[in-house]
């Protein structure tokens, strides 16, 4: 599919939610729509590279706020990006003094509200647990810990992850040690693409450090190795809690900064977090024309 030339600069908020890096962009008014092909040369460039795109665009649902169209720096979709969403939120926040919003995007509905200081909640949703669902290509009924692992067969590296939905795959393996003692950029390229995950999947090192302390490094599909992932953080909330290593409350430290995980009693994941905006810009039309061609 060829790309839609753009015939104006293109505006642009450089954001992040706890070194997660994020590249907000305001297409709501505009004619022309992003495409993988312009996402990809964006993040090509080092001051709009971004681990995710959030694309704004007109709501589709009466009653929210916004449509948000999420591309990962190689171009793919994404369904799912609580950091990402908690910058959208506090950009529409500003547009209107509100303090709650309802987002729209290919998963569903987000709600959100504003929190103390910098801080945004996101009702990320329910978690998915069925292997069909989050999805595996093979049967497990207990997707707590599946039959995966990396390295020789009688020492693995890794083994057993716990897996689960929250608008993406995630794979979690909870590990005994410093979850940097991992060679995370090694490993997680095969991860994402093992035949196990027909959808690829963000692949997770949890350390439980008590009950209410998790230490979490993330591969991030169609990203790389990234600062902090949202959804991978609520992925593994949830799956520490159902294999009862934790509660259902936990701050989850990631290599940019915390967030607090809540999975409620109804099943709703609540996310927690602050946001900052690092800078304003906008990328000419000329190149984005020269791109497109």
């Amino acid at each position: 599919m060829k790309a839609m030339a753009m015939s104006e600069p293109l505006s642009f908020l450089k954001m992040n939610g706890i070194g997660n890096e994020i590249l907000v962009v305001d297409m709501r008014s505009r004619a022309d729509r992003m495409t993988p092909q312009l996402a990809r040369s964006i993040a090509a460039e080092p001051r709009t590279w971004f681990d995710q795109m959030m694309v704004l665009l007109p709501p589709k649902t009466p009653g929210t706020d916004a449509f948000m169209t999420i591309f990962n720096n190689d171009g793919s979709l994404s369904a799912a990006c609580g950091n990402g969403t908690r910058c959208v939120a506090a950009v529409l926040f500003g547009e209107g003094g509100r303090e709650a919003l309802s987002l729209e995007t290919s998963a569903g509905l987000l709600n959100v509200w504003r929190g103390e200081g910098d801080n945004v909640t996101v009702d990320m949703g329910q978690p998915k647990l069925d292997w069909r669902d989050i999805p595996l290509s093979e049967e497990f009924r207990d997707t707590r810990a599946i039959e995966l692992q990396i390295g020789p067969i009688d020492a693995p590296i890794l083994h057993s992850p716990a897996v689960v939905n929250v608008g993406n795959p995630h794979a979690i393996f909870f590990v005994d040690r410093d979850p940097e003692d991992y060679d995370l950029a090694r490993i997680g390229p095969m991860l994402e693409n093992h035949p196990m995950f027909p959808e690829r999947a963000n692949i997770s090192l949890a350390r439980v450090m008590d009950r209410g302390h998790i230490v979490l490094k993330v591969w991030e599909r169609g990203a790389g190795l990234t600062r902090a992932c949202g959804s991978a953080a609520c992925a593994a909330a949830v799956s520490a809690a159902r294999k009862r290593l934790t509660d259902r409350r936990v701050r989850v430290a990631l290599p940019g900064g915390d967030l607090v995980i809540e999975w409620r009693d109804d099943n709703h994941i609540l996310m927690t977090g602050p946001y900052e905006l690092e800078y304003r810009g906008e990328i000419a039309a000329e190149r984005l024309a020269g791109d497109a061609a």
